[in-house]
């Protein structure tokens, strides 16, 4: 890579990382507003949500990284432009190819980094992010229940602790359990949340259990310690199921043909595992579609807000159909082609639109051989 080459290249690299990383400060600080409540009164939650916050970042950088792509092509270059940079390139003979060069190979290494995230990161990032939910549900002493508070983990159960203890005990309980068909109310001095078998669990120690009987009396019963299971009241099981985004490409392609979800869903799976190898291309498409829109025509000094716009709907149109593609080829599986089709037809199509236009100025014999030679 050239001077000329390496001052484009590093033109275009300053925006993208700019724009990538402030999407990524929104993000973040939108998450943490969102849950601000709870970084506030439990620090030890706050940290796993921003954990599970930074673990979504890869899908957002998969989502925009193509836009971003665009934005800072046509920023960089239409930068250039106004302070007579491309102007004086074409002078010196440098053609609209070489300066295409650069932003291409730019391009190409954003579409690698996107096929990593899509293949290897962002499976981990799902797989671990769910755990961390997981672990979360399962933890209600640290993410529920509040001191002197009524709290509700599922519509028919409420939780009432005077206050939290050191390791986690909850001291003074009450807890309404109306799963039965009669309610029964728990009393406790003390108890605890713990994890029994993999599944959350309340631990209680010196209380008393009353209960509602078909004649209407209540039937009370003392006991020194007592175990009230709350599996399926937390609902951890969704946290803790893979789906087709939280799967590898491996898993996608060759689903378990013995699981009735496996079998049920091949369809998605497939959609999905096409739209992973696919999405990358759009960086290429999109920065293609940016170079022509502020390369493709003839030199303007006034600048290239027209095409610019044009190549703005272009680019976003480019960038919607794929999602939507994806979306149809969960019914019809023969669509999934077209999902790599597209953005390749898009490349095929800028790259004669920029190779087909020569520029009107005639390359100089004389000048800087750094110039002569990019």
């Amino acid at each position: 890579m050239n001077t000329i080459s390496a001052y484009v290249f590093r033109q275009v690299l300053g925006p993208l990382l700019a724009i990538l990383g402030a999407l990524a400060a929104i993000a973040i600080l939108t998450q943490g507003l969102n849950q601000l409540d709870i970084i506030i009164t439990n620090r030890r939650a706050g940290f796993a949500f921003a954990w599970v916050t930074i673990l979504a970042l890869p899908q957002l950088i998969s989502l925009v990284l193509p836009i971003a792509m665009f934005v800072a092509v046509v920023y960089a270059l239409n930068r250039m432009q106004s302070e007579s940079e491309i102007a004086v390139l074409y002078g010196s003979g440098v053609s609209r190819q070489h300066i295409a060069r650069p932003i291409v190979q730019l391009a190409t290494l954003a579409a690698l980094v996107h096929l990593t995230i899509n293949v290897i990161i962002q499976p981990w990032a799902f797989e671990e992010r769910r755990e961390t939910f997981f672990a979360l549900r399962t933890d209600i002493a640290s993410s529920l229940i509040e001191e002197g508070a009524f709290t509700f983990p599922s519509e028919d159960l409420t939780l009432y602790a005077r206050e939290r203890g050191g390791g986690g005990e909850l001291r003074d309980l009450l807890i309404n359990d109306a799963r039965p068909q009669f309610p029964i109310t728990y009393t406790a001095r003390a108890g605890a949340i713990q994890t029994i078998e993999g599944r959350p669990a309340i631990v209680m120690r010196d209380g008393q259990i009353q209960r509602q009987i078909e004649d209407g009396t209540v039937d009370v019963l003392d006991f020194d310690r007592y175990v009230l299971q709350l599996d399926g009241d937390i609902e951890e099981s969704g946290y803790f199921f893979l789906k087709q985004s939280d799967r590898t490409l491996h898993q996608l392609l060759l689903p378990d043909w013995t699981a009735h979800y496996d079998i049920q869903n091949s369809q998605d799976f497939q959609a999905e595992a096409v739209s992973r190898i696919a999405s990358p291309l759009l960086s290429i498409a999109l920065a293609m579609i940016a170079l022509v829109g502020v390369l493709g025509g003839d030199f303007n000094r006034r600048g290239y807000g027209r095409r610019i716009m044009v190549a703005g709907g272009i680019a976003l149109l480019v960038r919607v159909v794929p999602i939507a593609l994806q979306s149809a080829a969960q019914d019809e599986p023969a669509l999934n082609p077209v999902q790599i089709a597209l953005p390749l037809v898009v490349i095929l199509i800028c790259s004669v639109l920029l190779a087909g236009r020569r520029s009107r100025r005639k390359r100089v014999s004389m000048g800087p051989s750094v110039l002569a030679e990019a």
